[in-house]
This record gives structure tokens, sequence and C-alpha cells, in this order.
């Protein structure tokens, strides 16, 4: 680990408060920056997330993809978290805490509103952050890209309905153009480049994908802190104008990731699956796909309602949240490793 990786948590502290500060001083320019989009999705944070995820993909040879199957413990484990937990734990946090014990210190027009964000939030797993926090954990980058890709082909049929039926609403308005939009953007596109350029680099040999490797890595956490400070830049107003409302926001959104993840990771530990999918499996069941919810969000309530700030407090919360978990996932490797179930020893020696 290089000593930049090293001090990574200091770095992501910095550009909070740069983003923040950059935000309020110069909000014009962000506003600018903002404003490039399309279908909600903001093109400049996809380039970013491109140059984060790609030296991932370089990784993926499409011929490994059919030995996923050996690990259908983490696929069942993550399917569970994301479709079955996920989206009801967070509406009974939600109605918990913003419903109840914060109500006296939230505007009482918007608790609703608030507990339908976090819904939204919740309803919609992670797509391509996820290759982030997989290749920082050395997750099984087959495995994170299959998961992907099957939790976006269940949330076509599966987000409305979810968030329907905890909303109590007989009819939700699927943001169709950002849903897929950013599936394209986000993992159509980057797997295609990344696979040209793979096919390329490997007529030198392995070594010279290594190499590759090995200096991307750097501009991979640079774009990571970059797109940082451009999501805290876009709220820096916001953050500064309400606090309050923004951290008491935060606090089911925080139980619910480490309740999600640490219940995913657990899981495959008791399943016998190994640590190089756990680890994936747990960040992908506690992570959003936050362009998802907060288009769906300004949708239904409009843009200057309770519940598209929710989903933007999921969106500030992300990048630092899920780097605590990497840290965890990685520190406890060893305990991880020490205690599955003697089924997955004789699996991993085959």
């Amino acid at each position: 680990m290089s000593t930049f990786e090293r001090y990574l948590t200091l770095w992501v502290a910095l550009c909070i408060v740069v983003g923040v500060a950059l935000g309020h001083l110069l909000p014009g320019l962000f506003h600018a920056i903002g404003a490039a989009e399309v279908a909600k999705v903001n093109l400049p944070v996809a380039v970013l997330i491109w140059l984060m995820i790609i030296p991932m993909l370089l990784r993926i040879d499409f011929a490994a993809l059919s030995e996923v199957r050996q690990h259908w413990r983490g696929i069942g484990v993550t399917l569970f978290i994301n479709w079955a937990v996920k989206p009801f734990s967070m509406a009974a946090l939600g109605w918990l805490f913003v419903g109840w014990l914060f109500r006296p210190y939230l505007p009482a027009d918007q608790i609703d509103s608030y507990i339908a964000g976090l819904i939204i939030l919740a309803a919609a797993p992670c797509t391509a952050m996820v290759f982030v926090w997989s290749n920082l954990t050395k997750g099984e980058p087959h495995f994170t890209l299959s998961q992907v890709a099957l939790n976006d082909a269940i949330m076509v049929f599966a987000f409305a309905p979810i968030v329907g039926l905890l909303l109590g609403l007989s009819a939700i308005t699927v943001p169709w153009d950002t849903l897929v939009l950013s599936v394209v953007l986000y993992i159509a596109v980057p797997v295609i480049i990344a696979q040209i350029v793979r096919g390329r680099v490997l007529r030198g040999g392995e070594q010279a994908l290594t190499r590759l490797l090995a200096r991307l890595q750097p501009l991979s956490l640079a774009a990571l802190l970059a797109t940082l400070v451009l999501l805290f830049g876009f709220q820096g107003e916001q953050i500064l104008a309400q606090p309050m409302v923004i951290a008491l926001l935060a606090v089911p959104i925080l139980i619910q990731v480490y309740f999600n993840a640490g219940l995913a990771y657990v899981l495959n530990r008791l399943s016998g699956e190994q640590h190089c999918v756990a680890g994936p499996s747990a960040l992908i069941g506690a992570s959003n796909f936050f362009e998802l919810a907060v288009a769906a969000a300004i949708s239904l309530f409009g843009f200057q309602s309770g519940a598209a700030l929710a989903t933007v407090v999921g969106v500030l919360i992300e990048v630092p949240v899920m780097l605590t978990v990497v840290w965890i996932v990685n520190r406890s490797k060893g305990w991880y490793e020490g205690g599955r179930p003697e089924v997955s020893r004789v699996t991993r020696q085959q």
C-alpha cells in the first residue's frame, strides 16, 4: 500500500471540507457543473466514475465469468439483503428516527417526505461505485460484475413495486431515462472500453497489464477524491443552510449501511463463502444507486421536497461511509477466514 493510499481517510476528510467550502464560495461554478446532466445523470461525475471503475474492469476476463456460479452463496446472500432486507429495514429506521425520535427537531410538514426519500434511497442498490469499493477490498471482480448486472435486471421489475408498497402509493413514476442511461454509462460503456483496452494490452503479455494497472491505480483514487469534492460542492449551500436536518437524516442512513453490510458479511461467513466474495457482497448490500434515488424523489415529490433532500444526504455520506466499511472488511479478514465452516475450506481446495 502506497503512502497516498495509507492516508486515504485524511484525503477524504480534506476533500469534504474543500468541497463544502468551494460550493459556498463558488456556487455559480458548481451550479454550472451540476447542470451538465442528461436525465439527472451528471456527465462530469460520470467521467470521474469511469476513471474509478475502468481499472477494476480491466481485470475481468469474460471467459472466466462462468466460474461465478461457484459463488452461489454470495449471490444468494446479496440478493436477500438488497431485496428482502434493505428497503424494509430502512423503512423501519425512518419511521423510528424521523417519524418519532427526531420529529420535534424536524419541519413537521416534511416528516413523511423525509421518510419517503429514505425508502426510495434504500430500494435502489448501487451500481458503478461498487466496483471501486470491491477493488479496495481485493474483491472478486467477476462476482462483482455479475452481481451488479443481476441487480440492475431485478431493479427494472422490483424497484417500483417495493417503493409503492412501502409508501402506500398505487403508482410509482420510475425515471426510466435515468435508470437506462445510468446502466449504459456506468456499466455497458466502461465494460466495453475496458475489454478493448485489455485485449490490446494483453498482446504484450500479462506483465504489460500488471504495469498498466499499477499506473492507473493512483488515477482511480484521485478520481474518487475529485468526485467527493464535486458531490459536497454541489450541496455546499444546503449543508451550511440546514446542517441539523442533514445530520439527523444521516443517522438512519448510517445505521442502515452498517446493519446491512454487517448482516451480509456475517451471512457469507456462516455460509462458507470466500472473503473475496463476502467483501463486495457486503458493500453491494449496503450502498445505494443515488442517481436513480434522487431522480425518483424529485419526480414524485419535487425538487424542494424533503424526499429529495433525504436522497441527497445519502449521496453526501456514500463515499466516506463506504470507505469505513471497506476498512472494516479489510481489517477483519483474519477473523473472517478463521471462522468459516469446514465445507468452505474443502471447496477452496478443490
